[in-house]
Formats: structure tokens, sequence, C-alpha cells
């Protein structure tokens, strides 16, 4: 599962942590230390560590600085998800926050989670310390060979704008392909970004998925070993788009207005058997477009006493994504939410000098995409069709700035 956190200012954290490392490394380094000056995550717009200090003939310690610095340096508005394996069965499919999706063609991917041996993110500080844990990871064991065959396994928990995306993975076999990747600001199985290492390739590529047709690969030859853990990143600061592989950047910085938001994912091709181990999400959160609509429209409209959106959940049922009371978000909605949205039927009700009206929330083609439900004070003599006139202005201001069901829930 995704575990969530705010952050405040950890540059001290970092500072130790690094010097505690240094220090290890140190007792067991033969040859000189040698120092790299200007940000070890390239040129993104904030929260890097420079100088950074490498040791030239220890990759180990690159690593697990590199993994430490993009761990840790984000926002103080920022948010963290680490996604921990262990919390799913052995034998299972990861379900909680995530479904299985396939691009292209042949057999869905076989994700399950199973054991394997994964070497420490840091060095041990001691001797003593196992260098190597047996623990759970996640792998895509289906080996169909269908050659246009990218099965993936997205994480639902949230969608995604400006953040940094860290994951180690092992190639585990494959005849046809050796592969692993990650999908992010994904749509559907049809429109994505992908970054994925080959070993029978020796390279990173990236490309983008769009209406099911996929641009032109580019990226570097690399040396990407089977039977071994690697590490690849990926950063998005709006348009902007920078990769890394073992803790080096591996081609210039991108810039692409495909795709601004979507979700994360983890990718294979054709019979390729790859592991994952240790995601971790560095984030902006983002303001829902729904929840930013209500915002607005109470500051235009200040004598609002409740304003709600709701839509339909997977199962049909009604539950609230906007509202003025943000504790109210993601609880049930009732039989004339639903209805509304099902029927476009309009529900009225009054009490203790309140009326409550649920509307219709129509995109352009005046279809229903949701449902409002607004509390308005009711007027001395003011009757029914009046208060759902007072309400049905409303709804038009909500439905000028909000056209689509794709943008009402981005």
């Amino acid at each position: 599962m995704g575990e969530k956190s705010l952050f405040t200012d950890y540059s001290h954290v970092i500072h130790c942590l690094i010097q505690v490392t240094l220090a290890n490394f140190g007792r067991r380094a033969s040859g000189f230390a040698k120092k790299r000056t200007g940000p070890i995550c390239g040129s993104p717009p904030h929260n890097c560590l420079s100088p950074a200090i490498f040791f030239a003939n220890l990759g180990a310690m690159r690593n697990s600085l590199f993994c430490l610095c993009l761990a840790l340096a984000v926002s103080v508005s920022g948010a963290q998800i680490k996604i921990n394996f262990s919390d799913f069965p052995e034998g299972s499919a990861p379900t909680n926050d995530f479904h299985g999706a396939l691009a292209g063609y042949g057999k869905p991917g076989d994700w399950k989670i199973v054991m394997d041996e994964v070497p420490p993110l840091l060095a041990p500080l001691t001797d003593k310390a196992p260098v190597i844990t047996r623990r759970a990871v996640l792998a895509q064991t289906g080996a169909d060979p269908t050659d246009e065959r990218f099965p993936l396994l997205i994480y639902d928990g949230e969608t995604f704008q400006d953040f940094t995306l860290t994951t180690r993975f092992k190639i585990i076999s494959g005849i046809s392909e050796q592969m692993a990747g990650i999908v992010f600001r994904y749509q559907n199985e049809s429109n994505f970004y992908v970054v994925r290492a080959s070993a029978l390739g020796h390279n990173v590529r990236f490309y983008k998925m769009v209406d099911g047709q996929r641009s032109e690969p580019i990226g570097p030859q690399l040396e990407v070993s089977i039977g071994r853990w690697h590490t690849l990143a990926v950063q998005c600061q709006g348009n902007q788009i920078t990769f890394w592989f073992d803790g080096k950047p591996v081609m210039p910085t991108l810039g692409d207005n495909t795709f601004a938001t979507g979700k994360i994912g983890f990718w294979t091709k054709s019979d390729a058997v790859s592991y994952f181990s240790d995601p971790v999400i560095d984030y902006i959160p983002r303001i829902p477009a729904a929840r930013e609509l209500v915002k607005t429209i109470l500051e235009q409209q200040p004598r609002i006493l409740g304003l709600q959106i709701h839509t339909l959940d997977g199962k049909g049922q009604p539950h609230i994504i906007a509202s003025n009371d943000e504790s109210e978000i993601g609880k049930p909605g009732t039989d004339a939410e639903k209805d509304a949205i099902t029927t476009g039927k309009i529900y009225f009700g009054r009490g203790d000098g309140i009326d409550a009206i649920t509307l219709p929330f129509r995109d352009r083609n005046g279809d229903p995409m949701a449902a409002v439900h607004v509390r308005l004070k009711s007027f001395f003599g003011e009757t029914q069709e009046n208060a759902i006139a007072r309400a049905t202005l409303l709804i038009h201001k909500m439905q000028d700035q909000i056209t689509s069901s794709e943008e009402l829930l981005q």
C-alpha cells in the first residue's frame, strides 16, 4: 500500500546521513575520494543537493546517496508515498490501490508478490549487518512472447503532476525481450509516457504512447545487467522530464506537453520476467479540479451554505468528490444524487429556513456527468420554483468553467 507523509525541512537529516555513509565507506575504501560539483539530480527547479560526493570505485555508495537524495529532497509543501510490497500476501497480486492493464496485444500480465534477495538501499553501518535481505518484491511472471505486449500494473492511490519516482528493478529472464520500466502520467492503456531499460538491447529508452501509437524511442546505449538490481528514476516538473539510471542522468532533460498529469505504474514487454522493489514517489499534492471549482464558487457566492459535487464510483454508487466541508469528501451520496446523474432529475427539500437542491451537472453536450447538492438560505415567501431557479443559475456558472468529466476529475 502507499504510505503518505508530509515533509518539513530535512536538510539536516540529509547532511547527517551523508556524513555517516561517507565515514562508513571511507573506512573500507581504497584510493581517494573525488568531489563533483553541481546538483546530483540534474537541474530541476528546486531541492537538489550540491555538491555531491562520490567515491570513484564505490558504485554502491553512489546509488545509496542518489536514492537518499531523491527520497528526501522535496519541498516543504511536498508529500511522499512509499509502496511497501510486504503489505500484500506472497503469491497474490497487489489489490488495494492497484489494477492491472495491458497495452498492445497478447495475454494480460501475471503480477504477483514473490520473495527475493534485495540489497539494502544504504550501506550497512557495521560489517556484521546483513548485506542482503530476503523480502517481498513485485514480479511480472507472465511470459507470453507476443511482440507488442506491454503488461502494466497501475497505482491508483494518487494522480501526479510534479513528482519524482524512484524504483529498483531486476530483469530475471526473457527470450524475446528482457526489459523493465515505469509508466508515468498514465491516462489509460493507450496514452502514457514510459521509460524502460533493456538487457538484450543494452539501452535505456523513453517514448510516449498516444492513442495507441508509440513515438520513436530515444535514449542512450547503456549496460543493463540481467539478474542484478538496478535503479530507475524519473522526475516531472511541468513539461520538463528528467531520467536517471543507477544514479546517473541518462539523457538531457526533455520537454513534452502531451500529458500534464496522470498515474504511475510498472511496465514490462513481451516475455520479459522482471521484479520491482522500493518504489518511492515524492510529489506536490494537486488540488483536483472539482475541489478548485467548489472553492471558486464559494468565493464568488459567500452566502451559499453548502456545496457538494457527486460522481458515481466503479460500482455505480454516488460519492462526494468535492465539498465546502472537506471531511465529507469520499462519503457516499444518496439516491437523489444517483438519480440526478443517471436520469437528470432535480430534487428539492426545505427545512429550518434552508433549501436543499440536487441538480445534474451537465457536460458540453448536455449529458449529466455529476450531481451538485447545494444548500441555500430560503427567503420569506420564496417558492420552490424560485429556489430551483437560483440553484440553476449557480449550476450554469459551474458548467461554464468545467465542460467535461475528464476536466472535472483531473
